[in-house]
């Protein structure tokens, strides 16, 4: 959901759905929608990879919209190449767009805030999660759920800056130039050299689904201007890992350093069982931390002691 504009007055309230966006009417205080929905866009690929998020620039002027892609890594939903040939496709679509059934897909879309006027913003997100807007920079960050069965410790997770134009692999590399080898026959080697590597890396299937920026003095210098991100977990590696909320730390300037910390865990009980699967984190007006985890239905509230 976003509130646009943003401010003490939103006027609308919007939902982004898995086959597109819809609008409510909204004014401060309402608990309920006080009118009719107005779908701004319904068609969107609603498969597999199903969340999807809204974001809007600082000055209201762009909306961001993620949609995920709707496979795991093209399997069955795209042809080794596209119709009329690579060379044609490359040429008639922006950096690193895949086709089929993943053509709009994988990717981060821009909108005028009445849904006209799209375009790809980027490219080659396996799944961009969480998407929200930095305060110090005003670009769009998520994180990423990379592709699996690869292996135990294969490939790197991420939570990134979402550059204009830029292509981050999926579904031909990951991490950069490192291909995936269930392409026997990469039909883009031209991509190779023009992957942008996610900010900050995660160990492998932690599977990161959200991602807030706090931007309160509450809890002091170091967290201001930090985010965190909550961790749904692993399924497809022999040792746990995930289930927790992490701590990304970033400088003054708004850069990260790549590093982040654990915050919140103890959700693993052992190696067979978890009670919490962390989803969303929320900061409150009085900078306290909200977290929702599915695991065992809870929203939590954390406060500086």
């Amino acid at each position: 959901m976003a509130f646009y504009p943003a401010g003490n007055d939103p006027q609308w309230v919007y939902v982004a759905e898995s086959d597109g966006l819809k609008r409510f009417p909204y004014k401060s205080g309402d608990m309920k929608a006080t009118g009719a929905p107005e779908t701004l866009f319904d068609n969107i690929d609603p498969e597999h990879h199903w969340a999807r998020d809204v974001a809007f620039s600082a000055d209201g002027k762009t909306m961001y919209y993620s949609v995920g892609s709707g496979s795991n890594v093209g399997d069955g939903t795209m042809d080794p190449e596209p119709a009329g040939g690579i060379d044609a496709w490359a040429s008639a679509h922006p950096l690193g767009v895949a086709w089929g059934e993943e053509e709009r897909r994988a990717a981060v879309l821009t909108f005028d805030p009445d849904g006209k006027n799209e375009r790809y913003f980027a490219t080659g997100l396996r799944n961009c999660a969480g998407m929200t807007m930095q305060p110090a920079t005003d670009e769009p960050w998520c994180v990423v759920n990379n592709v699996d069965e690869l292996g135990d410790n294969v490939p790197f997770e991420f939570a990134t800056s979402v550059k204009d134009g830029g292509f981050y692999g999926w579904p031909w590399y990951y991490i950069g130039d490192n291909p995936d080898p269930r392409w026997k026959d990469n039909p883009r080697p031209d991509l190779k050299g023009k992957v942008t590597v996610g900010d900050v890396l995660f160990q492998a299937h932690s599977a990161p689904l959200n991602i807030a920026f706090y931007n309160s003095d509450a809890w002091g210098a170091d967290y201001k201007g930090d985010a965190f991100v909550a961790m749904h977990g692993s399924w497809n590696r022999g040792q746990r890992t995930g289930y927790k909320v992490v701590h990304l730390n970033f400088d003054a300037s708004g850069k990260p350093d790549g590093t982040y910390d654990d915050f919140m865990t103890g959700f693993v009980v052992d190696a067979d069982n978890v009670w919490g699967r962390p989803v969303g984190v929320a900061v409150a007006p009085d900078g306290a931390l909200f977290v929702s985890e599915d695991g065992s239905g809870t929203i939590w509230r954390v406060t500086k002691q």
